[in-house]
């Protein structure tokens, strides 16, 4: 009985231990931390976060006290001589190149995998109990959102065991951590990212039963709570976290971050970027980090002059794709409740997801451009800029659809003028400079356009822009060998530019909707 009583202690420490997220970097390291991201001892703030310390961090954090004020100290090498440097990206061209993308990209599927984690005290990674699937480069760790359409990849791929095992890891953090993280790391715990994990599940419930919505539930519930916490408290016009209260009887969404300092990741970047805007430092980084929960980290959509990071806003702003997304969560709620023969808790979560849909077309339909644009709360206005994110009703919405069809015939019009271009369309219509914005096309954005033009019947415009984005991606593989995180999709000899790092290949979500658009629409001739 002892002997037992043991294991199960032994057990149960070892499963508290891997739920805790651990320290923060800045937490750990303090001085250190911040002396080497301020210095840009690495050219890329993500490399030291996601360093691992060769012994304990308290004895790393005393020496480096001792010795930063001596003769000859030399910071780098101190950092060298403790920690561990992440694995460098894994070299695509030793894969031998098939001359046939689909295949190449099925190759992929196993060096992007990655093991079940262990815990390591002072490392950032979040130790995940199920195998899983990374981007690619500087991407080390599961992301949230790009997992879908990773998914999408692994289903046409026939890795359904993946797609289940990737799902049980968002649910175990869920159930750990009260939602799931940007991604598995310490110091992207404050946000999540959009919530594509209802989507998740009903993509798992494709490949096995519709069982799955019941499985999930608990999983499901939880996240919507955490978008919806502090609903209840609102007034009129007031907003708390990632709820904003429009109108006397609806809440709608909004990005936010808990943590109103600098991202570690890109420290020294929002500190430079904070002291340039002259404006409130805390008001900077919350909405620095907001548009990192976004996934559109960063974009003109969010600019209050469409041209300056410095005016970003992304915390007034009631974004369209997200409120779609909270919307099908609504659904596949209802769904499951049902399944579970609660019919009120059902119906209840129906009228929410009615309720939520009448709010995004009366506050997100742009009636002068006639297509779903963000809706700004703090002075009550419908943004004029058109991006991808006003498709997402048209793939998610599941009422209505003939009048769907109806809007769909309107909003394919900006898309063909504002976003279509020679590669498939932009991520904006501006040149800013920034990753999110043009010339640059995304995967997740340029699926998300063909997907809800496809369910509303525009079919045609639908077809031509996967066209053009498999034709673009299969002729810089090409070229280059490679698949990458973004795309030029203006100048198709040219690179995609912006952003805080150089191009990365791998791509997880790049493969994944390359190969779905291929199984579809076929490969360019």
């Amino acid at each position: 009985m002892k002997k037992m009583f043991l294991c199960l202690l032994v057990s149960f420490q070892l499963v508290y231990t891997i739920a805790q997220p651990p320290a923060t970097p800045d937490k750990i390291y303090g001085d250190l931390f911040r002396d080497v991201q301020l210095s840009k001892v690495f050219p890329d703030g993500k490399t030291f976060v996601d360093c691992v310390p060769k012994r304990n961090p308290k004895n790393i954090v005393a020496d480096y006290h001792q010795q930063k004020g001596t003769a000859k100290f030399d910071l780098k090498q101190f950092v060298q001589e403790n920690f561990e440097m992440p694995p460098p990206p894994p070299q695509f061209n030793y894969i031998q190149q098939e001359k046939d993308v689909t295949k190449h990209i099925k190759n992929l599927w196993s060096v992007l995998r990655r093991e079940p984690d262990t815990v390591v005290i002072g490392s950032s990674l979040l130790a995940l109990p199920n195998p899983y699937i990374v981007p690619g480069g500087r991407f080390r760790e599961i992301y949230y959102w790009d997992s879908y359409f990773t998914m999408l990849g692994l289903m046409a791929s026939g890795e359904g065991e993946m797609i289940e095992n990737m799902v049980k890891n968002f649910a175990w953090m869920i159930d750990i951590y009260g939602h799931i993280p940007n991604g598995n790391r310490s110091y992207y715990v404050s946000r999540s990212q959009p919530p594509f994990f209802a989507l998740m599940v009903e993509l798992l419930a494709e490949i096995k039963s519709d069982s799955v919505y019941l499985t999930y539930m608990p999983a499901l519930e939880k996240e919507y709570e955490f978008w919806m916490n502090g609903a209840a408290t609102l007034k009129t016009g007031q907003a708390t976290k990632r709820v904003v209260k429009v109108n006397d009887s609806t809440v709608l969404n909004r990005y936010w971050d808990d943590y109103p300092f600098p991202r570690q990741e890109s420290y020294k970047e929002d500190v430079e970027t904070a002291q340039r805007s002259g404006r409130n430092k805390q008001v900077m980084y919350i909405n620095l980090r907001a548009a990192a929960e976004s996934g559109i980290d960063f974009s003109s959509r969010w600019f209050r002059d469409k041209k300056k990071l410095a005016t970003i806003q992304v915390t007034d702003m009631v974004p369209v794709d997200l409120n779609s997304l909270l919307y099908a969560l609504e659904n596949i709620l209802a769904k499951a409740k049902f399944m579970a023969h609660d019919a009120k808790a059902a119906a209840d979560y129906t009228r929410k997801a009615e309720r939520r849909r009448a709010a995004i077309d009366k506050y997100c339909w742009n009636k002068k451009l006639k297509y779903y644009t963000d809706y700004n709360f703090r002075n009550r206005n419908t943004s004029e800029v058109v991006t991808p994110a006003g498709m997402y009703p048209f793939c998610l919405f599941t009422t209505n659809l003939d009048y769907m069809s109806l809007l769909a015939r309107q909003a394919a019009e900006q898309v063909r003028t504002k976003l279509l271009q020679p590669g498939g369309v932009t991520a904006s219509p501006f040149n800013t400079g920034e990753q999110w914005d043009a010339p640059n096309g995304w995967a997740p954005l340029e699926w998300m356009t063909i997907w809800g033009l496809d369910r509303c019947g525009q079919r045609e415009l639908a077809r031509d822009i996967a066209e053009r984005w498999i034709k673009l991606n299969v002729d810089v593989y090409k070229r280059t060998g490679k698949l990458m995180e973004k795309y030029n999709v203006v100048d198709l000899n040219l690179e995609a530019g912006g952003g805080e790092y150089p191009g990365q290949d791998g791509f997880g979500w790049t493969n994944g909707v390359l190969l779905a658009l291929i199984n579809k629409y076929g490969a360019p001739k």
